[in-house]
């Protein structure tokens, strides 16, 4: 079990399987937010300098297993908390991150990895203040990245674990486990889950009233010369 947020900033994560719309909405409530006065940074998944080139390496020459993956991938994620997310959340930031340790929850234990030791790779991590879950049918998140990717990249697809020797065969049981996972977690971590098939606009509205609701009495601090409510 994470613990929970006690810094001075509010942790805002998003999650969900590929295609499910996650990064629209983040993109979008990182704007909105900033449209507010409010201070904000952004923090992607898999996007630390430390271990870029490692992973990069790794992945052309398909030498990953399931632990190692698992390993560099908390490396990639404790570098960025380290240096950029918890400093900035005691400063008292809004931090946004697409995609949070429950992504190595979810991706790792599908990979066979055990679910007792990848969240203990996390324990220095507390818990966002929202969490929120994406939730779409397989099939219609498998259509939008196949209409949306040229190809699907190897380990994206779950190649290295031999479930089908057809690409997006692979990927579609891949990610059906990557969302049994998710939606056992749901439960577990206190998901906000969101209907992913609704429109997009839709699904921001929700997004925005839960933000609102979290964010009502705190002040947190502001952009430099900014005004609340103040529009961009």
């Amino acid at each position: 079990m994470l613990r929970p947020n006690t810094h001075a900033g509010k942790l805002i994560v998003v999650e969900g399987i590929d295609g499910s719309g996650k990064s629209t909405q983040i993109d979008l409530l990182h704007k909105w937010l900033q449209s507010q006065g409010r201070s904000v940074y952004f923090s992607e998944w898999n996007s630390s300098d430390l271990v870029k080139s490692t992973t990069r390496l790794g992945k052309k020459r398909r030498v990953f297993t399931p632990t190692t993956f698992s390993m560099l991938q908390a490396t990639d994620f404790a570098d960025r908390w380290e240096n950029w997310m918890l400093p900035l959340l005691k400063a008292g930031l809004i931090v946004l991150a697409d995609r949070y340790a429950f992504t190595a929850f979810a991706r790792d234990v599908a990979r066979g990895v055990d679910p007792e030791w990848v969240r203990n790779l996390y324990s220095f991590a507390p818990r966002p203040d929202i969490v929120f879950y994406f939730r779409v049918p397989l099939e219609i998140a498998v259509e939008r990245i196949l209409s949306a990717r040229a190809r699907i990249k190897y380990y994206e697809a779950g190649m290295d674990l031999g479930l089908s020797d057809n690409l997006v065969t692979s990927f579609r049981l891949f990610q059906q486990r990557i969302l049994d996972q998710y939606d056992r977690m749901a439960e577990e971590y206190g998901f906000t889950v969101i209907d992913g098939t609704l429109p997009i606009h839709t699904q921001q509205q929700q997004v925005r009233a839960i933000t609102q609701e979290t964010l009502n009495g705190w002040q947190g601090l502001r952009r430099p010369g900014s005004r609340m409510g103040e529009s961009r």
